[in-house]
């Protein structure tokens, strides 16, 4: 067992169901997503693209691409729902935004995801 393959796959899956956790519920409604669970999604997010970076192959090279893109859609929820905190209401357009922010972000984990699933059952013992 490669410890290294599993941290990998631990925090790439962790980072997918926390932010399935966020995204979850009514998109109008901001009271059902906690800012906890964002904030959990984005650190896990941030731990699993450290960890890719060191890797040379090209599918290494998406893998780290598709880590990429959700760490950028959920540091843009976490400053859209800030930036809305403080200067103005958080009303349900607002509400959508952030949530529609970490959609995008789940669906470039769930690509992570079946990209590691499918590296790992091709590779050879």
């Amino acid at each position: 067992m490669n410890l290294d393959k599993v941290i990998s796959g631990f925090f790439i899956i962790l980072a997918m169901t926390l932010n399935f956790g966020f995204f979850y519920g009514d998109i109008a409604s901001l009271e059902l997503h906690s800012k906890y669970e964002l904030f959990a999604a984005l650190i896990v997010n941030i731990i699993a693209t450290t960890l890719k970076i060191g890797d040379k192959t090209q599918l290494g090279s998406v893998l780290l691409a598709t880590s990429l893109v959700a760490d950028i859609q959920l540091i843009a929820a976490a400053f859209v729902w800030t930036i809305a905190g403080y200067a103005y209401v958080v009303n349900k357009e607002i509400a959508s935004i952030i949530i529609s922010l970490s959609g995008g972000a789940l669906l470039a984990n769930i690509t992570s995801v079946f990209l590691y699933v499918g590296d790992t059952l091709k590779s050879k013992r």
